[in-house]
């Protein structure tokens, strides 16, 4: 195999420099069906990279189809089918390879000695106890939710429950517009169903949810992203892209950012409200940590009112990743439609857990566990963001509640060099390219204020700052 053309200063990191050069030479038949790349070791050394780098881009390209590993033999290029036509007509999962190849490393089990750069709570953190509590409850009720199909929108007291939750939080809302999902990633996976087609350009935040980019390439849309700052969505650049792209739908995560922390001002809220109004722009508003935000809050869905944002959250950062129990609310009409969408890909969620959910938030302990939960989260934040500055690092903005800290060492360099680095360790960082919309070239790292109590971080930090010195 001729060697690839890697170039150590280009701004891709160097394992999609790999991906990309194998992947081009497989499609263009250069790399035949059968023929068998050259050893880890010897292709790190033709290429002058790690072979920790050869693995991880070798193990993507066998994850997209384009290679298979035999064990104890090696890496070969794998059969691919030749009917163009049958493949676009399929499921596009190679759009969104990266992300999936990110997915199934956060959540295998691994040995890490730590992962500051998780994007969850410890379990520990979690409310187990409540949970515990409301199963031996929802034990001694018997009934048809044991055995049949719950009701197409979801369990109705909770549903009921919820529209008084968003009422308190100045959300005009009736039961009949919230539609309940398996967490807000299913919510806004019907969402993106109903209303993005293929070539649709779709605005996202730039840095942003790198699984919500996923199931957005899935769909065959265009990611346009929107810089944001420390207020929030740039205004200025977003009405330029809304002008040059004509984009139908904007997703958004307002409170507690992920990944840079921090909350939306109320000056660009209805800023981006205006614009959604002007250019007929619609708005779906990820809510998912706003209940582990203490202060006032801006949500744009409270402004706007449902006209034109479709508001998700679920209760996975809060309670259980498990539990799966999330919820969207909308228009009514546009909740109709979503509930008949959730009838023709999952029939209906788990009333189970809905009523578990229900238990939990009706016994008063969900609210206690949250005071508790935001003070704990408040201590470790202080801490973390002391050891961070510590190693030499940057915070871009310092916020009281939440768990993201965003965080650079050097503005020139490319982060995913420093995760590399740390996985080697077995420290498990974020680096910044896995929140660009195309995994563009970041010198942040967002790291988890929940994961950084072991000092094996900050020691590895303080050592290549040393090293990089």
């Amino acid at each position: 195999m001729n060697s690839l053309n890697i170039d150590p200063h280009d701004s891709r990191p160097l394992i999609e420099q790999i991906v990309a050069g194998i992947k081009q030479r497989v499609d263009e038949r250069a790399l035949r069906p059968g023929t068998r790349l050259p050893s880890i070791r010897r292709f790190a050394d033709d290429h002058r990279v790690s072979k920790f780098t050869v693995v991880q881009a070798f193990d993507r390209l066998v994850a997209m189809g384009y290679l298979k590993s035999r064990q104890g033999s090696g890496f070969y290029v794998a059969q691919r089918s030749e009917s163009g036509d049958a493949a676009n007509r399929s499921c596009r999962l190679d759009r969104a390879m990266d992300v999936l190849w990110l997915l199934r490393n956060a959540l295998q089990e691994q040995s890490h000695i730590a992962m500051p750069g998780a994007g969850w709570l410890p379990g520990e953190w979690m409310d187990g106890e409540g949970i515990q509590r409301s199963l031996r409850l929802l034990a001694r009720k018997s009934g048809v939710y044991l055995t049949g199909y719950g009701l197409p929108a979801g369990y109705e007291p909770l549903r009921s429950l919820l529209a008084r939750r968003l009422e308190d939080q100045g959300i005009g809302c009736s039961p009949r517009q919230i539609v309940t999902t398996r967490g807000a990633t299913h919510a806004l996976d019907l969402i993106s169903r109903l209303f993005v087609k293929p070539g649709d350009a779709v605005l996202v935040d730039d840095p942003g949810y790198y699984t919500l980019f996923g199931y957005l390439k899935l769909s065959g849309a265009r990611l346009v992203g929107v810089p944001w700052t420390t207020q929030g969505p740039d205004t200025a650049a977003m009405e330029n892209l809304i002008r040059e792209h004509r984009p139908k739908v904007f997703f958004t995560n307002s409170l507690l950012h992920n990944p840079t922390g921090v909350s939306i001002g109320q000056p660009v809220a209805y800023r981006v409200l205006q614009l959604a109004e002007r250019y007929g722009l619609m708005i779906v508003e990820d809510d998912i940590y706003g209940d582990l935000l203490a202060g006032p809050s801006t949500r744009l869905a409270t402004l706007d009112q449902l006209e034109r944002v479709l508001f998700v959250s679920s209760f996975s950062k809060t309670v259980s990743a498990s539990l799966r129990v999330g919820f969207l609310a909308c228009k009514y009409e546009i909740a109709e439609s979503l509930t008949d969408l959730k009838l023709l890909t999952s029939l209906t969620t788990s009333e189970i857990d809905e009523r578990l959910v229900y238990e939990l938030l009706t016994d008063g302990y969900y609210r206690k566990h949250l005071e508790k939960l935001r003070v704990r989260l408040r201590k470790a934040r202080g801490e973390a963001v002391k050891n961070l500055e510590g190693s030499g690092l940057e915070i871009y903005q310092d916020a009281e509640d939440g768990m993201f800290i965003w965080a650079r060492r050097d503005a020139s360099e490319n982060a995913t060099h420093l995760a590399a680095a740390a996985a080697k360790q077995g420290i498990m960082l974020a680096p910044g390219a896995l929140f660009r919309p195309q995994q563009e070239a970041s010198p942040w790292l967002r790291f988890n204020a929940a994961g950084c109590g072991n000092l094996a971080i900050f020691r590895f930090l303080d050592a290549e700052r040393i090293d990089g010195d």
